[in-house]
């Protein structure tokens, strides 16, 4: 049986993704291969709740091509592209079960990436040093990073475009699963499947083909949600972008009061009042190097027009906190954290200690009857599961806790009950 393992968040499931899946399945030339994504909970690596709750992206692959979906823990889906690869790639890895890992790639030198991968990494001691050396110039981590690969690529005569590769999000990600394969699969069992991301960039906001970027059609929800014209208007923009049965469960699932559409002007807002009355979140983790003080600076001399109730889409807010020194994607990771109560002590923990199930249909259940005779962690299934496992083990109990956590915040952003997540059982699609 061939399983193939992707990582996703499916925030929401487009068309791109679609292609992902079917793709994956022609390469190993196994129509009938299991395919597992591993997706972001409540909130995504940018650092912001996803625009639906799990449940509904979980139904939204299941339907358009998934067997079963997984739920990567909040501390390795609100992080940075180093921790969110190896948190993934960890947890597809200890289902025990899994042959293939298919992730998408924004460049078509395959093997500068590997090269690059296989080269710059063994010496962390350096990579480290050039990576503060640069940091200290004022410029943010990924920036250093990415000169700090170039450096030693250089210093080891590798050629090849090392600035368009760096520059490319999903490259700087498909890096990352590489190096965490090397890392959790050391004998090399694993066969990796690289595709071509097809039609707009990572973050393009344009829309000029039916794979429009998952950026694009939020920013399309987030501006036309509150208008008034609703779930008509947001079909009528979002067909053929979208799978219909993606676009389908979505639009259903919000008219049926599933979930509202996020207000991310008022969870900003709610965010920056929380910093402002918070004595000491230095150690809260992603705030450090000032970041906190910044951010309660900030905080302090916010005004009606910081963030305008119309910023649906947070660009007001974005261009007026932005620095060199602060990512956005950092100072949303450090103020969700901040808000689900992770300190940096969250950060010790390397690896996902549970493996939970969002959703299957009946080939996926049958994968998950193997699953949990070779899975290397516990299989939750719902939340209550974890409840007799805290006391075993504390990396479990607290990232459970962390989970349920930042589940509270999500529900409420989505205008449901905190507590809704203690009902939520896996999707199952027949």
């Amino acid at each position: 049986m061939r399983v193939i393992g992707i990582v996703a968040e499916f925030n929401p499931f487009h068309n791109g993704h679609e292609y992902l899946i079917r793709k994956a399945r022609e390469i190993v030339n196994e129509p009938r291969a299991i395919v597992m994504p591993v997706m972001s909970g409540f909130f995504t690596q940018r650092g912001l709740p996803a625009i639906c709750p799990p449940e509904v992206r979980a139904r939204q692959a299941l339907l358009c091509g998934a067997d079963v979906v997984l739920e990567l823990p909040f501390s390795f889906s609100c992080a940075p592209s180093s921790r969110f690869a190896e948190g993934a790639i960890s947890e597809l890895i200890s289902t025990g079960v899994v042959t293939d890992i298919a992730f998408g790639i924004d460049t078509d030198d395959v093997k500068l990436l590997k090269t690059v991968a296989d080269n710059c990494f063994g010496d962390e001691a350096l990579l480290d040093s050039k990576i503060k050396g640069y940091i200290s110039t004022g410029i943010s981590f990924p920036q250093a990073r990415a000169l700090a690969i170039k450096d030693i690529a250089g210093s080891k005569g590798i050629e090849g475009d090392i600035d368009q590769l760096l520059s490319s999000p999903n490259s700087i990600l498909a890096l990352d699963y590489l190096l965490a394969l090397k890392k959790f699969d050391k004998k090399n069992r694993i066969n990796v499947i690289m595709i071509r991301r097809e039609g707009e960039g990572y973050h393009s906001t344009e829309i000029k083909s039916s794979f429009a970027s998952a950026t694009a059609i939020r920013n399309l929800i987030s501006e036309t949600a509150p208008g008034g014209f609703g779930r008509a208007e947001i079909a009528s923009k979002l067909t053929g972008l979208m799978p219909d049965l993606s676009l389908g469960v979505m639009l259903s699932k919000n008219s049926g009061g599933v979930f509202s559409f996020p207000d991310y002007a008022g969870y900003i807002k709610s965010c920056l009042l929380t910093a402002s009355a918070s004595p000491a979140p230095d150690d809260i983790a992603y705030m450090s190097d000032g970041l906190s003080g910044y951010i309660r600076n900030f905080a302090g001399d916010i005004r009606p027009d910081t963030i305008p109730d119309s910023d649906h889409g947070l660009k007001v807010f974005e261009d007026r906190i932005s620095t060199k020194r602060y990512t956005l994607t950092r100072i949303y990771r450090a103020l969700a954290s901040m808000m689900a109560g992770q300190d940096n002590s969250y950060l010790d923990i390397k690896r996902p200690p549970y493996i939970r199930v969002l959703g299957f249909n009946q080939e996926g259940k049958y994968c998950l009857k193997i699953i949990g005779k070779c899975a290397k962690i516990p299989v939750i299934n719902r939340p209550s599961d974890c409840l007799e496992l805290q006391s075993e083990n504390e990396e479990l109990k607290k990232i459970f806790e962390l989970d349920m956590r930042a589940a509270a915040i999500g529900w409420k952003i989505y205008g449901r009950d905190i507590a809704s997540e203690w009902e939520s059982i896996p999707v199952i699609v027949k």
